[in-house]
């Protein structure tokens, strides 16, 4: 046997004995991690596990060239690649199925994800940028499948653009001049999803480096390939893509998931590629195996065929990898059995160390509120049922947090009439953990920075005599201007957006100033200009993103909320993708180019900022506001009030609006409307009409929606005025709805009530085109007035008769 760090020529390739060794350590132990992982699960230890087993060897082939300031978006099998780059120990996967929500213990998650989703820490405790240049980067993987492709495109897309703008040559933290590349995997059957289309043919238009990974293993859950690619084979089917000498498009590789050199070859010309010429590639995986089956829910035994399972068996990576090892004589049955024992001893203490962290924490807090309890005991009328309950607790196997806040509420209610210091202490205790557990399971929904959207400090808009009335449209155009003037990072993409400058004309001439690197037009694809933007502003980019109406934030709505609104959350503060999301909606023509689909906007985004300004000034210090703030942002502009006049302020590209700060538009002491967006100016005109028969109006422009009124301000006004009216364009029971649970509820806005709340939405339908189909499907100035008339007539009847 030759000597570690010797080296053996075979197949004309060096190979060095030291990292072949290695490498077989390292696949044995991530081997054994799946099959350690498996029985966890089974014996009650964790919910739920997925594994990498199958798919070790490639990842080894892959880490090779994965180098610092890469980057992966990929799935939840890639276990043994994040073992490989050192981004993961085997006591940190462990960790994760346990659910510990210590960073320390579970860097990825704190404990929020299940097992195999894989993310390194881009920011440090105080949510700033660590230099990505000098760590390798997992961004923050999503079970959804294939949703990690569009992210892929996009940060695949920071290094061209790190490469051909030269004014970002400086931010050598993010990049360095372009030369990460960023590394995709999937499984075979994913690849049928819409999104891995839309984002490898986004991919190849770009010209990108990006390294796609497929992994194949023939199934998908309990479906044959035949069943999910045309042909059974995803290279083949994506063949017509292959570059040649006179038309761009990807390399396509193909190897053998059993093949250790193979693999080898396979990424070390692909990535090359991918680096030096940027160039998307596409490495198909093929003769993969999964030996524990798809996960623990089920077992693959039940839809595989017996000859299947036996070439399985046999083309297991890890079979075929010790056999290649031995036959080449590059060690020993001895020393391999040696290896597969340490492999075998450090996953399984790895596994009880990671047991123990999760336990221990747990145990902490159990402790004390026992030592409580107990203490109770001895005070309470209701001692000895009290101490049952303690040591049925004490008794729980594998107990965790839940079982010990069931136990105190339970001792809390048993003696809900009795004043003991016990019960103080308990109660202590029990507001103690509520706030401790806030931080581990309900925080980071957004920012928690010194740069969040809620701590950007507010810049009034200032106005002059020589101020110009223009175009509302014009206004965003200087904004845009001076955004794109005053930072380089800055730049915009969409359908249209470039040439002529958005179908609304806000970027109009921009793309001649600024280049097609900072103004950029898009194909048809949303889903894909959203990953763009997502995988960019991961990178550091400050990425505005356009979606052309708000009725096509449809096709990207999954991975804006499975991916983009959980980011922050999901990596419990780890990374952020500060993306600002334009559109424009509310008022037009149609049903689909009138959406104001709030509702759904707002069950689905939480984690990202919802915007609806009332003009274009109000969006321009929108803008201003997001790009000083590293939180998300969707905003949305009235379709209806581009050629609206509007005065650019003095200061355009300094002046901000604050978010989560209404504003009182009217004055009126007999009804509180609250509004925003469009129907801003159809309740002011309501507003006026009202006037005129005796009644006051207070109109109140909510600005934003997430967040909403974080001062509360809303209820001053309902104090004074003793009605309130709900008044949007969304169907019934969606943003009206939701405006009435905050201000109703949060702000206990029903005890200032003497009249029933209202709420004015449009009809149960998409508005109908044409000018009567928008009077008659949508609140208007009629509806508006009819709606405040009824209210006041009820208590009034009067002074205000009816009228039809």
């Amino acid at each position: 046997m030759k000597p570690v760090g010797a080296t053996k020529s075979i197949n004309k390739r060096k190979v060095s004995v030291e990292d072949v060794l290695r490498d077989y350590r390292l696949v044995f132990e991530s081997r054994e991690a799946s099959l350690i992982g498996r029985k966890e699960v089974f014996m009650g230890k964790a919910k739920f596990g997925i594994f990498g087993d199958g798919k070790e060897l490639a990842q080894i082939a892959m880490a090779k060239v994965f180098q610092n300031g890469d980057f992966r978006s990929g799935y939840y099998r890639d276990q043994t690649f994040m073992f490989a780059i050192e981004g993961l120990t085997i006591q940190q996967y462990f960790a994760q199925l346990y659910a510990h929500t210590s960073i320390e213990a579970e860097p990825a998650s704190g404990g929020r994800l299940m097992n195999g989703h894989f993310a390194n820490r881009l920011l440090d405790e105080n949510g700033d940028w660590k230099k990505q240049t000098e760590m390798k980067n997992s961004s923050a993987d999503i079970s959804p499948t294939a949703g990690q492709m569009p992210r892929l495109v996009g940060l695949a897309y920071a290094s061209k653009l790190y490469r051909e703008n030269k004014e970002l040559h400086g931010l050598s933290d993010f990049s360095i001049k372009g030369n990460e590349v960023a590394f995709g995997t999937i499984g075979n059957a994913s690849t049928s999803e819409g999104h891995f289309y839309e984002s490898i043919n986004a991919a190849g238009v770009l010209q990108v480096p990006m390294v796609m990974s497929v992994w194949d293993d023939d199934y998908g859950i309990s479906v044959p390939k035949e069943y999910h690619t045309t042909g059974g084979s995803i290279s083949e089917f994506l063949s017509g893509m292959q570059r040649t000498k006179t038309k761009s498009g990807y390399e396509i590789i193909k190897a053998k998931g059993w093949d250790y050199l193979g693999l080898i070859d396979a990424f070390e010309k692909g990535t090359k590629i991918a680096r030096e010429e940027h160039v998307p590639v596409l490495i198909h995986v093929q003769e993969m195996t999964q030996p524990q089956g798809h996960s623990t829910s089920g077992s693959h035994e039940r839809y595989k065929p017996k000859e299947r399972l036996e070439w399985e068996k046999e083309h297991d990576c890890l079979v075929q990898f010790k056999k290649w090892i031995l036959e080449n004589n590059i060690s020993s049955e001895e020393e391999i059995a040696e290896i597969e024992k340490e492999a075998k001893a450090t996953a399984k203490t790895a596994r009880q160390n990671a047991w123990n962290g999760f336990i221990d924490d747990i145990k902490k807090d159990q402790d004390k509120a026992v030592e409580i309890l107990e203490a109770l005991g001895s005070e309470s009328a209701h001692g000895g049922t009290i101490l049952q309950i303690v040591s049925e607790l004490k008794s729980t196997l594998n107990s965790i947090r839940l079982d010990t806040f069931k136990v105190v509420k339970k001792v809390l209610r048993i003696t809900r009439n009795e004043e003991t210091s016990a019960r103080a202490s308990l109660v202590a205790w029990l507001e103690n953990a509520n706030k401790e557990n806030h931080s581990r399971f309900n925080s980071h929904v957004m920012s928690e920075s010194a740069d969040a959207s809620l701590r950007v400090e507010e810049i009034e808009a200032e106005f002059s005599e020589s101020s110009p009335l223009v175009d509302g449209r014009e206004v965003l155009q200087a904004c845009f201007d001076a955004a794109m003037s005053r930072d380089p990072r800055v730049f915009a993409i969409g359908e249209d957006v470039g040439k002529i400058g958005d179908v609304n004309q806000a970027f109009a001439g921009l793309q001649d100033k600024y280049g097609q690197l900072r103004v950029t037009d898009t194909g048809i694809r949303e889903t894909t200009i959203i990953g763009q933007g997502i995988g960019a502003a991961l990178r550091g980019l400050r990425p505005i993103t356009e979606i052309q109406y708000l009725d096509y934030l449809l096709y990207a709505i999954q991975t804006l909320s499975d991916d983009l609104a959980t980011l922050q959350y999901r990596t419990a503060g780890g990374q952020k993708a500060p993306l600002i999301i334009r559109t424009r909606g509310h008022r037009l023509e149609g049903v689909w180019h009138s959406g104001s689909p709030i509702g759904m906007i707002l069950s689905s985004l939480r984690g990202i900022n919802v915007l609806v300004p009332r003009d274009m000034t109000q969006a321009a210090g929108f803008y201003n506001t997001m790009l000083k703030s590293d939180d998300p942002a969707l905003i949305i502009e009235c379709l209806n009030g581009y050629r609206l006049k509007e005065r650019i302020p003095d200061n355009i590209g300094e002046f901000t609006v604050p978010l989560g700060k209404p504003e009182i538009l009217r004055s009126g002491e007999d009804v509180t409307v609250v509004t925003y967006g469009s129907m801003c100016r159809v309740v002011m005109q309501a507003a006026q009409e009202l006037e005129e028969v005796g009644i006051s109006v207070e109109v109140i422009d909510v600005q934003t929606l997430l967040p909403f009124d974080v001062d509360h301000s809303i209820i001053e006004s309902l104090k004074k005025t003793n009605r309130v009216v709900f008044a949007d364009e969304d169907v019934p029971g969606g943003a009206s709805a939701y405006m009435m649970q905050k201000v109703l509820e949060e702000q206990q806005g029903y005890l200032q009530l003497d009249s029933q709340p209202v709420t004015i939405a449009a009809k149960e339908h998409r508005p109908a085109y044409a000018s009567d189909g928008d009077y008659f499907s949508k609140p208007n100035t009629e509806t508006v007035f009819d709606k405040i008339y009824e209210l006041m007539s009820e208590s009034d009847p009067v002074g205000f008769p009816e009228i039809y």
